[in-house]
């Protein structure tokens, strides 16, 4: 008896929870922009399934979406006033892609850090319905029921949240052209050619740091062309000349993984458009690096 997946025993729930696991924890982790959070609610969806009578539910795998999909909106709302309080700029926990390819079983626009920089400034609502569409396409109606609002009501946020991220978002270049822009920049960055970094910064580029209140960074995101070329020359010499600058895989996008004797102490991502850089994110908090560290 025990092990079969729909016999109500333990192993049997375990075997369903755990087959779409990696959806749950994708969902979760693009509401809140952090594993840490994201975890909890994957753990709390858990406890919610192993105390269900199982035997009357027709769509374990339903339940489960609904159930993580409601537990992450509850959260983002409580991290959004938290969030009021962070120390300086707050970006998202970076995720080591290379080593957790599930994450990028679905659409990957919506699990890059700029993106889900950007999905912070939705209400949770409007975030919800768009995780679930764009990065899990889902239909309007089933996202209507998950969240427990009407068809039309969902159709209606995902409108607005595909309104407000185009407004705060020009044309995203290719992978490729990304990941050429990131190797110049890099290249750039190492030598310390301050006219070669201009040059590959869209002209409102814009820097956030994020240090957590734990390591030195920016309070304010820098702004314009030539402001952030030389913060991010003033970062690397601030740290001095023994550092490591390597290309890593973040978020399903190539990123600058800094480190200094053996620990990392920096992430960098870029955003582009057709124009050139238009962010660059910094992430210095140790605490978000946690995936980084070899």
């Amino acid at each position: 008896m025990v092990g079969r997946g729909k016999d109500g025993t333990l192993v049997g729930a375990l075997g369903i929870f755990g087959a779409v696991r990696p959806r749950l924890f994708g969902i979760a982790y693009r509401m809140l922009g952090s594993v840490a959070e994201a975890e909890d609610v994957v753990q709390e969806a858990w406890l919610r399934w192993q105390q269900t009578d199982r035997s009357q539910v027709r769509d374990p795998i339903g339940f489960l979406v609904t159930t993580t999909s409601r537990l992450a909106l509850n959260a983002a709302t409580s991290a959004r006033a938290r969030r009021e309080l962070y120390p300086g700029p707050w970006l998202p926990e970076p995720v080591d892609t290379s080593a957790d390819p599930t994450l990028q079983a679905e659409r990957n626009e919506s699990l890059e850090l700029a993106v889900l920089l950007l999905l912070e400034r939705l209400t949770p609502a409007e975030r919800a319905v768009y995780v679930l569409r764009e990065a899990f396409d889902y239909p309007y109606r089933r996202i209507g029921e998950v969240l427990g609002i009407s068809e039309a009501n969902a159709r209606q946020l995902g409108r607005r949240a595909r309104t407000h991220l185009a407004q705060e978002r020009r044309d995203p270049v290719g992978y490729a052209d990304h990941g050429r822009l990131l190797r110049a920049f890099l290249a750039a960055a190492r030598s310390g050619d301050l006219p070669r970094l201009e040059e590959l910064l869209a002209e409102t580029a814009t820097s956030y740091a994020d240090g957590g209140g734990t390591v030195r960074a920016a309070q304010v995101p820098v702004v314009g062309r030539d402001n952030v070329a030389r913060y991010i020359l003033g970062v690397i010499r601030k740290f001095g000349r023994d550092l490591t600058l390597e290309i890593v895989e973040s978020n399903g996008q190539a990123a600058i993984l800094v480190s200094q004797a053996g620990t990392a102490i920096a992430l960098v991502n870029i955003d582009a458009s057709p124009a050139g850089i238009e962010r660059v994110l910094i992430v210095l908090n140790p605490q978000k690096l946690t995936q980084f560290q070899r």
